[in-house]
């Protein structure tokens, strides 16, 4: 069992190790990370240089300027990284041979008067472990939660120490390294995005850091591109129009895909969405992920690792409720939003929406999912025991809400899928999944070719390695 320490004593406790040196740069809410280590003594241990460069003319010319004109964003704390840690590099380097040198860095924008900002900010930490390696970097993206500037400002003070201390003290636990992030931080903060790199880690499959965010509840929301690093939306979805494919992916079969292909194909061609401003999300939720009991980390990476071989960008989320999904998008202007839903999950959320609101909240429920910059496409599957489709069209709603639906329906904001591949609706993840696990041939006629090369190659979701070896 961890011990939960006190910031002070975190700081303290660093500023008392000897080995460890370093800079200190923040640029925005003010040097409340520094000031924690000066408060508690024996700071002169610990830091080499204190500063700040809150005039933005004098920010460029230390780091240079940045092509989006953002100064709180991602670009900005690697330079910040890259210009502190090899000034301390080169300046004292011969001077320090057996100290493991640091540098800290963040870029924030607390809650300002008008509360047009509501609060986020960038964090980093370039770290040696042993004074003859290279060093490591931890970077975050944090989403502050506080109603007020000052409490804000202590927050990012907190996480801070927090970030340091875990680098030099839980780094041979990754889990626990993250999940001490948020200690005497929950509920104020939102860690949404760690990325966590060097030689000390190269055995880590960050994919693993977004799961273990949603895990343990730093935030609802966590990202990871197709070569399998950690992405933050604001960095890439920001006034962007996006489409959402939720599934479970176990494996990404050929209806997975035509899903993907023929919704993103049709999003893209609405009159209000500008395809060159367009992108396509793949979401796993963990209530999927832990549908069949406790939270199975090979079985996730089974299936980010063969989404990301078919190119896509991975949504890890506690969102069960799309509402908190599209809550969180909207806070990065997303434009238009699509979510690409199979009929019958379409028509489980709403017999849940349904009977979980019969007190006259249905319409308020509703209007949360619908608003007017969100649109539901609906992919078709074959009526039990017929070879008919049930579409958005003919799919049997409760009574109570038919009326609710068909307004939904004659508004576009629920559409039915089109071009989709009807010969491929008899396939089904579980009886894929099923197939490979017994060794049963004609399951990769059923997944694409790419998805089938990476199972046989890796042995994912428990592929029948020991048979192969005896087979002749």
């Amino acid at each position: 069992m961890r011990q939960l320490l006190e910031t002070e004593q975190k700081a303290l406790e660093i500023n008392l190790d000897e080995k460890i040196y370093g800079t200190f740069a923040e640029i925005g809410a003010g040097q409340e990370v520094a000031r924690y280590f000066f408060q508690v003594g024996a700071a002169a241990g610990t830091i080499a240089k204190t500063m700040s460069a809150y005039d933005k003319i004098y920010s460029d010319h230390i780091y240079g300027p940045e092509p989006s004109g953002r100064y709180v964003c991602e670009s900005r704390l690697y330079k910040m990284l890259d210009h502190e840690y090899d000034l301390i590099h080169t300046r004292l380097r011969n001077e320090r041979p057996e100290t493991n040198f640091f540098v800290f860095a963040d870029t924030v924008a607390a809650l300002n008067y008008q509360r047009t900002i509501l609060g986020d900010g960038w964090l980093g930490i370039r770290f040696q472990l042993d004074p003859h390696h290279e060093p490591n970097d931890l970077v975050l993206h944090v989403r502050m939660l506080d109603n007020d500037n000052q409490l804000q400002q202590q927050a990012i003070g907190i996480l801070g120490v927090n970030l340091i201390y875990a680098c030099f003290r839980y780094y041979k636990q990754p889990e626990v390294m993250l999940e001490s992030l948020m200690d005497s931080l929950r509920g104020r903060v939102k860690v949404d995005m760690v990325r966590l790199t060097g030689p000390a880690f190269e055995s880590l499959d960050n994919r693993l850091l977004s799961l273990w965010i949603i895990k343990h509840k730093l935030s609802e929301v966590a990202v990871f591109g197709p070569d399998g690093r950690n992405l933050h939306a604001s960095e890439f979805l920001y006034k962007k129009n996006v489409l959402v494919v939720r599934g479970s992916f176990r494996p990404p079969t050929l209806v997975n895909l035509d899903m993907i292909r023929v919704g993103y194909q049709q999003f893209r061609n609405e009159p209000e969405v500008d395809a060159q401003k367009s992108y396509l999300l793949t979401e796993i939720t963990m209530d999927n992920l832990c549908m069949e009991g406790d939270l199975d980390e090979k079985d996730f990476l089974d299936r980010a690792v063969l989404l990301n071989a078919l190119g896509q960008t991975v949504v890890v989320s506690d969102c069960e409720e799309h509402q908190k999904l599209i809550a969180y998008l909207a806070d990065y202007k997303v434009q238009q939003l699509g979510i690409v839903l199979g009929v019958r999950q379409l028509l489980e959320m709403i017999n849940h929406k349904y009977y979980e609101n019969l007190d006259g909240r249905l319409l308020a429920v509703f209007g949360e999912l619908f608003t007017r910059n969100v649109r539901i496409y609906v992919y078709p599957t074959l009526q039990e025991g017929s070879a008919e489709l049930m579409t958005a069209q003919n799919m049997p709603v409760p009574e109570g809400v038919k009326f609710l639906y068909r307004h939904l329906l004659d508004n576009r904001q629920i559409v039915d899928i089109e071009g989709f591949n009807a010969d491929l609706l008899h396939i089904f993840s579980k009886e894929v999944l099923h197939m490979l696990q017994q060794g049963e041939s004609g399951w990769e006629g059923r997944v694409p070719q790419k998805v089938a090369a990476e199972i046989k190659e890796k042995f994912l979701f428990g592929y029948p390695c020991e048979r192969l070896e005896f087979e002749y």
